[in-house]
């Protein structure tokens, strides 16, 4: 993947520095790992998010692979996540290494609808592309659809080198419910539900699960949240602010 021919977007700054919105919907929610200068949420259409995507290299081993997310096309699909602008090729070959090199993911351009829209962020509303990593049944690390006892299970027994399995379930859980309070994603939280009952049946405390090899920090998203302006029509009829929509499962 080369930075120079990713699409490219305003606010980057002058000169040819290319700047490129990425889109996050798994661990990159809580812990990017890499320099940005914006970070906004929304959503994309056209898919699901599903943990069907086996992991040996950070929240598993090649003998008990973890389970991450991936996208799954499906037309009636919104995914909601969060989507960092970066300039420069730093950030991309951070993203190529972790997520395509030892991930398994491939990279697309989809098109990335802001939640808020506003005059200081230089953001209208419109959709905009992002590249967004995804796993296909193509890698080697694909697990695919399985009953969703078997993938909680799975998660509650499985750690890697950067931290437990449950660590990027439960944070990925919690950014949803922060950021986007009123957002559904049934396969996540039923997940969720399932991971958090098996591990209080096993009687561990969940909390020491959730200290892993990397430290997340307060990601400051939004930041123009308090000027607001109208968004287009599209947007609105989509996503009503009081509700936003679920994934139909």
């Amino acid at each position: 993947m080369e930075v120079q021919n990713a699409p490219t977007t305003g606010g980057g700054g002058g000169g040819s520095t290319p700047t490129v919105w990425v889109f996050g919907y798994g661990s990159l929610c809580w812990y990017p790992g890499f320099e940005y200068t914006d970070c906004i949420t929304g959503y994309i259409r056209g898919y699901v998010r599903r943990f069907w995507q086996g992991n040996v290299t950070h929240r598993g081993t090649k003998e008990k692979p973890g389970r991450v997310a991936t996208l799954i096309e499906d037309k009636e699909g919104i995914t909601w996540g969060c989507a960092f602008r970066v300039t420069g090729s730093h950030a991309l070959d951070y993203l190529q290494q972790r997520e395509c090199t030892l991930g398994g993911y491939v990279t697309e351009y989809i098109k990335f609808y802001p939640r808020i829209a506003t005059e200081q962020s230089g953001i209208s509303g419109e959709a905009f592309p992002a590249l967004v990593y995804i796993a296909t049944p193509k890698n080697e690390h694909w697990i695919g659809e399985e009953p969703l006892l078997v993938t909680a299970r799975q998660i509650v027994e499985c750690r890697g080198p950067s931290g437990h399995n449950v660590e990027y379930l439960v944070r990925l859980a919690m950014f949803m419910r922060d950021e986007l309070p009123g957002a559904c994603d049934e396969h996540l939280f039923e997940l969720e539900g399932l991971v958090r009952r098996f591990v209080a049946e096993a009687n561990v405390q969940l909390e020491l699960l959730l200290v892993g090899n990397v430290t997340p920090h307060r990601i400051r998203r939004d930041t123009h949240e308090e000027v607001r302006r109208h968004v287009t029509f599209e947007y609105t009829s989509r996503v009503p602010d009081t509700k936003l929509r679920c994934l139909h499962i």
